[in-house]
């Protein structure tokens, strides 16, 4: 699978992630749902406690959420 990197700003920092498509839609859907930015979505995830890249820790939360 082709991953698509895409760059946003977490706490004032440029950073870029990169994730499969379907991973981006999931990410997009909870988002929705939960009425939040994605980009605040992932800046929470990245805050907290994780293990491992920040791209894992966002497939993480998503298995979690799904």
């Amino acid at each position: 699978m082709n991953q698509i990197k895409k760059s946003l700003i977490l706490s004032r920092h440029k950073t870029s992630v990169a994730l499969e498509k379907e991973f981006w839609i999931a990410l997009e859907e909870i988002s929705k749902k939960q009425n939040i930015d994605i980009d605040k979505l992932i800046e929470k995830i990245d805050k907290k406690d994780r293990n491992g890249s920040l791209a894992s820790a966002i497939r993480v939360f998503i298995l979690k959420n799904i």
